[in-house]
């Protein structure tokens, strides 16, 4: 165990309300009649459907993926038939629906023929083993989401010196992850082998809160059992929201991951207990991820506790295998009570990132009143924010100004919505701060992108008619040469000789003309003297005379 563990500041010690979900051991969900599969269960690049309506499918057959590299594909939890690729409604802020796999379960639970590997992890090299938990869909169960393979391949890049893994669970109602501890620890343990085969860290520290004790029982003998080394168990106070990443790193490190900042920046990676389960999985047994622990509780439910459950399972069929709602008008939350998302509906399926079906009964809300400017908030907030700032520029929508004072760097934990004395919802504020801003971000890009590819074409057009010109002129002076050139040959082969003998032929005519008029002048009594070739000359005048006259007659 590290000599000590840090704190940071703010946060709430909440009634965990973890028992209710604990008095049953985990149990395994039966298949739904239908299950709904999102086709795109991650953060990043979508999903592309590579099986189609009819198709006959098996437990682990591929359905959908990207080529991408922040992506992870999806698979088949059981054997069935796509019954339809439609969109649903999923669990998501704003209601909205996305495109989902139905497929119908034939009862058989057949899987696809895989090799199982019974070799250590040093016999695979890093870029197999990012492979390989890369086609096996793995995300970070937390709830980010994140593709695990992206995650490990960039952190790799830069280098890890401290591994955390984060078993804290620190919102109330949620167990899941506590009993994959009691159950599983020899399983994650081979899960953190691999991670560090990959990373090669320096120290890897697990943390889990204090009010789990079985669980770090169970954790510290399994590791006692493996063959791990610079791996400690550490105990952290029970506080929410340990569990948040950069809150986890200070209080196991005492280091801060600033707002400009990712962990692995500084050296550091996290990765959930489920994580690390599914990861072994994959690895050992090549087992891709269908299915997780998901915890059913709260006042509405009459048989709290956990189930092994099939992705794709609506949240209907988990309350029924619950026992069924204890209450006429519940209200169903995925996640925790503070940061979960209100579902419309209980046919809203599972997916990868749901860690627990919470069923509370709808209360009247609270009327929210004017701030009075108390500062609970800030004294709570995690991340050391201004709440109240946050809030009033949020609600004014000066949205720049919610910036300047660190919007994004929100976790949005609930912390100050919790203690604030007039019931402001403060963090509907802040979520529609960032969506508004984001939105004016996207159209803000589409315009650019816009005005570019505009100045780009007026470019190219101008670039267009210099080109033609240039084409133009270069024919003309070809032209040109081509002219003086022909000259040039004509001179050279004696184009002047026809040019004299014309002038000659002139010279021919003017003596002509000058005998004919030294004829006319000759006295007709004389022509006896005459020459035959001044006759001739004088009849040919003659002739033209009378021509002449005939004409103008």
């Amino acid at each position: 165990m590290p000599d000590s563990v840090y704190s940071f500041h703010g946060g709430l010690h909440l009634d965990d309300h973890k028992s209710e979900s604990l008095t049953q051991p985990l149990q395994i969900a039966s298949f739904a009649d239908e299950l709904i599969l999102k086709v795109s269960q991650h953060i990043g690049e979508p999903n592309t459907p590579v099986v189609t309506i009819g198709d006959k499918v098996k437990r682990g057959q591929l359905l959908a993926e990207s080529s991408a590299l922040v992506s992870a594909p999806v698979h088949a939890p059981t054997s069935g038939t796509v019954k339809a690729i439609e969109s649903r409604y999923i669990a998501h802020a704003s209601g909205q629906k996305a495109e989902c796999f139905i497929i119908v379960p034939d009862g058989k639970d057949e899987s696809i023929e895989v090799g199982k590997r019974s070799t250590e992890s040093t016999a695979l090299d890093k870029t197999a083993l990012l492979e390989q938990i890369r086609s096996a869909g793995i995300v970070g169960l937390g709830g980010a989401v994140f593709p695990t393979a992206a995650k490990l391949t960039t952190a790799n890049q830069h280098g890890i010196k401290t591994l955390i893994i984060n078993g804290a669970e620190c919102e109330p109602y949620i167990t899941c992850d506590d009993l994959l501890m009691r159950n599983y620890a020899a399983i994650i343990f081979k899960g953190i082998s691999y991670l560090q085969a990959i990373l090669q860290p320096e120290k890897t520290i697990i943390g889990i809160e204090d009010n789990k004790s079985v669980a770090i029982k169970a954790m510290q003998q399994a590791l006692s059992e493996s063959s791990l080394t610079n791996t400690t168990v550490s105990i952290i106070p029970t506080l929410y929201p340990s569990g948040g990443e950069k809150q986890l790193i200070k209080l196991l490190t005492g280091l801060e991951v600033h707002s400009s900042q990712l962990s692995f920046e500084i050296g550091i990676l996290c990765q959930n207990v489920g994580t690390c389960a599914a990861i072994s999985q994959a690895i050992d047994k090549s087992r891709p991820l269908t299915s997780r622990i998901v915890t059913v509780t709260g006042p509405g439910v009459k048989n709290p506790g956990n189930w092994f459950t099939p992705l794709g399972t609506p949240v209907s069929h988990l309350i029924k295998l619950a026992g069924g709602y204890t209450i006429e008008e519940p209200k169903l939350i995925m996640g925790g009570p503070m940061m979960g998302l209100t579902l419309e509906s209980d046919q809203i399926p599972v997916v990868k990132a749901t860690n627990t079906i919470l069923v509370m009964d709808q209360q009247e809300q609270e009327i929210a009143q004017e701030c009075i400017r108390c500062g609970r908030c800030t004294e709570v907030c995690p991340v050391q924010l201004l709440p109240q700032q946050l809030y009033w520029y949020s609600r004014t929508q000066q949205f720049n100004m919610a910036e300047s004072y660190h919007l994004f760097d929100c976790i949005e934990c609930g912390c100050c919505s919790a203690v604030c004395p007039s019931h402001i919802p403060l963090v509907q504020y802040y979520r529609f701060a960032k969506g508004e801003i984001w939105e004016q971000r996207r159209k803000t890009y589409k315009s650019d992108r816009s005005r570019k590819r505009h100045e780009f074409r007026d470019a190219r057009i101008a670039k267009q008619k210099i080109l033609d010109e240039e084409k133009r002129k270069l024919k003309r002076e070809a032209l040109a040469k081509k002219k003086a050139a022909e000259k040039a040959a004509k001179e050279k082969t004696g184009d002047k000789a026809p040019t004299s003998q014309s002038a000659d032929a002139v010279q021919e005519a003017l003596e002509r003309v000058k005998a004919r008029k030294k004829a006319e002048q000759i006295d007709p009594e004389n022509t006896g003297n005459l020459t035959p070739d001044q006759q001739r000359q004088i009849d040919e005048a003659d002739a033209r005379r009378s021509q002449n006259k005939m004409d103008d007659a």
